[in-house]
């Protein structure tokens, strides 16, 4: 496998997108190993798109972008500036909002960085705010999308862990709390700081902010049906999908009466775009994933951090360190698809919880899209804000630092994590 990883790490550092790169690499186990049919990289790569499971991507995929056609986000965002307007910071704080209350919509953290940057990144930079500060906290306030359901990276590690998709949904509410909460702080201090005044001077009035509720209340209701829909056993991962598909046509049609032939026809295409991409890395990831499980990577890296630490949460430690160091080069979905089957049975043989692990290896690679040198979100973000790297990373460090600070938290103290599942669900 070290002339696998070595081409497929090659690869990347020349450009070349990620799926070929995972694809191309897996299939040079195939000619090192001749003794092998070469008709096993077709047939995994086959039968990894026929995963009942995964059916809830591509759906989710659509209802995000049904959702963002249907005239949420807008009132969303009106709902953050009543809820942070006031707070010093002014639109930071109002896009922290935003994508705590769009984690729910989008399902994507580099989506959701990109739509902020369109909507929020030159109103702040017109209000003062450094273009490398404006650039951190649209992008690191993305850390909260993937763990807000449903998120993809849920979906994926659940699926691939063989881990309860609804526990997971659950998991994610209170630490997404905790970062939210983090990265306003840090807002907060720099803006004291900086003399970055709030986006409003006074309270909103009983009528506005009811408005204001009333125009968001199906976004947030949005997680709650999904959770309830599982718990009850009304509907599967899967089925739920297409249950959030409805629900979306129905506020964008019905509700709002906002999602017209056009916009519906363009999420569509936006959606065949997406789940192309992320199906096809799936499909490949199948023919590396192969090699990693007959060469027995897992129980090799297993044996390295139990020379190294018996301790659950000293390893986890090490694997949250591992999955951000690798998460500087390599995309998150990537890093769920690839090393879920490496740590998550070490993490068991340790007697730690699948759920904890999941929330904790989802935010550190998640982390990854935010950072130097291949963050696929600050790359987006930048651009839009015509924005250098330098002064974005140097910009950024206070927020990175918060968000490091919470996975250590969210490592040392599983019932954070675990608290509204073991309540929903029970233990």
């Amino acid at each position: 496998m070290l002339l696998v990883t070595l081409a497929f790490v090659v690869l990347l550092l020349i450009g070349m997108p990620v799926a070929f790169a995972i694809g191309i690499s897996g299939a040079l186990f195939f000619i090192q190993h001749p003794e092998l049919p070469f008709t096993i990289p077709v047939q995994v790569t086959v039968s990894q798109t026929q995963n009942f499971a995964l059916l809830a991507v591509p759906l989710f995929i659509l209802a995000g972008n049904f959702m963002n056609r249907s005239g949420i986000t807008d009132r969303l965002l009106t709902l953050a500036s009543v809820l942070t307007g006031r707070l010093k910071g002014g639109l930071a704080q109002v896009s922290l909002a935003l994508s705590a209350l769009m984690g729910g919509v989008s399902g994507s953290a580099i989506a959701d960085a990109a739509m902020q940057s369109r909507m929020l990144g030159e109103q702040m930079v017109g209000r003062g705010f450094t273009r490398g500060f404006t650039a951190g906290v649209l992008s690191f306030g993305a850390v909260l999308t993937p763990i807000i359901p449903p998120g993809i990276g849920m979906i994926l590690y659940g699926t691939i862990g063989q881990v309860s998709i609804g526990q997971l949904f659950a998991a994610g509410f209170v630490p997404a709390a905790l970062l939210w909460l983090a990265l306003s702080v840090s807002v907060w201090l720099t803006a004291r700081r900086r003399g970055y005044q709030p986006e409003r001077k006074t309270k909103p009035s009983v009528r506005e902010a009811g408005a204001a509720i009333r125009g968001g209340i199906w976004a947030l209701l949005f997680p709650v049906f999904l959770l309830l829909g599982l718990r009850m056993g009304v509907f599967t991962p899967s089925e739920i999908g297409a249950f959030a598909v409805v629900y979306a046509v129905f506020i964008g049609v019905l509700v709002y009466r906002e999602m017209k032939t056009e916009g519906f026809l363009t999420a569509l295409e936006g959606s065949l775009a997406d789940v192309g991409a992320v199906m096809f890395l799936i499909a490949l990831s199948a023919i590396f994933s192969y090699g990693i499980v007959l060469e027995r990577v897992p129980d090799v890296v297993s044996g390295w951090i139990l020379g190294a630490t018996d301790n659950l949460y000293a390893a986890m430690m090490l694997i949250a360190a591992f999955i951000l160091a690798i998460g500087f080069f390599v995309d998150a979905t990537v890093l769920i698809i690839m090393l879920t089957p490496i740590f998550l049975p070490l993490v068991r043989q340790l007697g730690g919880d699948p759920v904890h692990f999941g929330i904790v290896f989802i935010v550190a690679a998640t982390i990854g899209n935010f950072t130097p040198p291949v963050g696929a979100a600050m790359y987006a973000v930048c651009s839009i804000l015509r924005c250098s790297v330098g002064d974005y990373t140097r910009e950024s460090m206070p927020l990175f630092v918060a968000v490091a600070a919470v996975t250590l938290l969210l490592i040392f103290v599983p019932e954070i994590v675990l608290f509204v599942p073991n309540l929903i669900f029970g233990r």
